[in-house]
């Protein structure tokens, strides 16, 4: 009887210890996100852009599933760590690890008993959060295809570097030239516009693209500096549509690298995206189309 009381107070010490002293977390708040984890990464990183206490810690690395953040109230810093587990390919699971690093032990010893300052705040941080990733979720539609080719075509194209959220803004500064000046000198289209992305920082959501017009190719062509002219081979991808306000757009792009990832395919990370719809015409934007694929490794 000595040793089972022995035993049972060994390791009620050693739980003790390890709660208040090595848990990296004060409390944990818990969420299902009817989407898959892409959305969820990059409305997190919106969320804390657009809030003045908060800022996003860097990781080093593309991991879409783990992000830091930091959030500071008076003289308080809390640190959230947030853990997205997919579940099917469009659930998630969202796991949000909160910690007050100046007053740890004080909630650690208050949480069982009491409804803290520190648990109403963080709910309601993640409650506000819930609501605007709801909302996001409901203004665009992904649906991936599978693979397909993508065709060559001879085109104009304009060249820039920026973030995935300011992509949409850069294509809107350029379609005058590429719309105006092409037909202006008398230039044929040949197909509907699209983009090309040649380089993509998924640490930094930073992009280079072309955005293009495919063209009949004549010969002579009209020169702009701002304007290159080239041909755009054809290569197998996979193929994903996504309706919605072309801003968000890239969220076509981590659906299929869910899939390539779930169907063993080599993919390179470039997507190509083909535009069936004017954002300038107006109009309900869940019924603009984009054509999503990302090319497949031979």
């Amino acid at each position: 009887m000595k040793k089972i009381i022995f035993y049972i107070g060994f390791i009620l010490f050693g739980a003790t210890i390890w709660y208040l002293f090595i848990k990296p977390h004060d409390y944990q708040v818990n969420f299902k996100a009817k989407t898959f984890p892409g959305p969820i990464n990059q409305m997190i990183k919106t969320w804390s852009n657009t809030s003045d206490n908060s800022e996003l810690l860097e990781s080093g690395n593309e991991d879409l599933l783990e992000l830091k953040q930091q959030f500071q109230f008076g003289d308080s810093i809390h640190i959230y760590t947030w853990n997205i587990i997919p579940e099917t390919d469009s659930t998630s699971n969202v796991k949000v690890y909160a910690k007050d690093p100046e007053h740890s032990l004080k909630n650690k010893l208050t949480i069982p008993f009491s409804d803290t300052d520190f648990e109403k705040r963080t709910r309601k941080n993640l409650i506000d959060f819930n609501k605007l990733l709801n909302e996001h979720i409901s203004q665009f539609k992904v649906r991936v295809i599978g693979e397909e080719e993508i065709n060559s075509t001879y085109c104009a194209c304009t060249t820039q570097t920026t973030t995935q959220f300011g992509k949409a803004k850069g294509m809107m500064k350029d379609y005058p030239l590429l719309d105006g000046f092409l037909v202006n000198n008398g230039l044929r289209l040949n197909g509907r516009p699209f983009l090309e992305i040649t380089h993509w920082d998924r640490v930094k959501d930073s992009v280079t693209f072309n955005f293009c017009y495919p063209i009949v190719k004549s010969e002579t062509l009209p020169q702009h500096p701002e304007l290159t002219y080239r041909n755009f081979p054809s290569t197998k991808a996979i193929k994903a549509e996504y309706f919605g306000n072309y801003i968000t757009s890239d969220r076509a792009w981590y659906a299929l690298l869910d899939y390539a990832k779930d169907n063993n395919l080599k993919i390179e990370a470039l997507p190509v995206e083909v535009f069936h719809n004017n954002p300038n015409m107006g109009g309900d934007a869940l019924k603009w189309k984009t054509e999503v694929y990302l090319p497949l490794i031979k």
